[in-house]
């Protein structure tokens, strides 16, 4: 008996060839391995970028290393760029022992007589400040502190037991022989009385 074309057997098909399940980890190894390479360089590459040591610390060969940088605002406003650098040994809790530098890169306009203000009244916060040293001080910030322009920059050098050196968009301004001075000024950012603890903790880094 013949049967009908569509019930007759037909030749099985050949199977189709199993490929072997890829394997998970070997899929992703390479692209974990690139990510391990990459991860190194990217902060380093970034501290580069961020944190040149300016010229002027060169010249005044202070061996200073990036620490820490931070924009500051008040209400909003974008006020500077804050970027500090100090010794590789450095110790937050003795700032005003060991050589820094601090660098303000100006956001808005301010005149100088209102930056020696204002730096007075935020020393007053670290200490006892005798009418004599205020009026020595402000003197002292009128001479070295010019009026403000956005984008300008004004960096400090601490020497410790001697004062303190600025300069104004990379030209010397002067130097303030005072080391209390010094110690009260650079604590405006640096000492634990600072009015800015957030800003501290961003300047300082993981310094303990």
């Amino acid at each position: 008996m013949t049967l009908p074309p569509t019930l007759a057997l037909q030749p099985a098909a050949p199977a189709s060839p199993v490929l072997p399940t890829p394997c998970l980890a070997c899929l992703l190894a390479p692209i974990l391995a690139l990510l391990l390479a990459l991860l190194p360089s990217l902060p380093a590459q970034a501290q580069r970028a961020a944190a040149q040591v300016p010229p002027e610390l060169a010249q005044a060969d202070a061996a200073l290393v990036p620490r820490g940088q931070v924009r500051f605002r008040v209400w909003g406003f974008e006020v500077y760029d804050a970027s500090l650098w100090s010794s590789p040994s450095f110790a937050a809790d003795a700032f005003d022992a060991q050589p820094l530098a601090l660098e303000l890169r100006y956001l808005r306009n301010f005149s100088a007589q209102d930056i020696a203000q204002r730096s007075l009244k935020e020393m007053q916060r670290q200490g006892a400040i005798k009418p004599e040293q205020e009026k020595r001080w402000l003197g002292e910030m009128a001479r070295v502190f010019p009026d403000i322009r956005k984008g300008d920059r004004l960096l400090g050098l601490h020497r410790p037991g001697q004062g303190a050196v600025f300069w104004f968009n990379g030209q010397l301004r002067g130097e303030i022989r005072d080391a209390d001075f010094a110690r009260l000024f650079f604590g405006i950012w640096l000492s634990p009385r600072t009015s800015e603890p957030a800003l501290r903790s961003a300047l300082l880094g993981s310094v303990p």
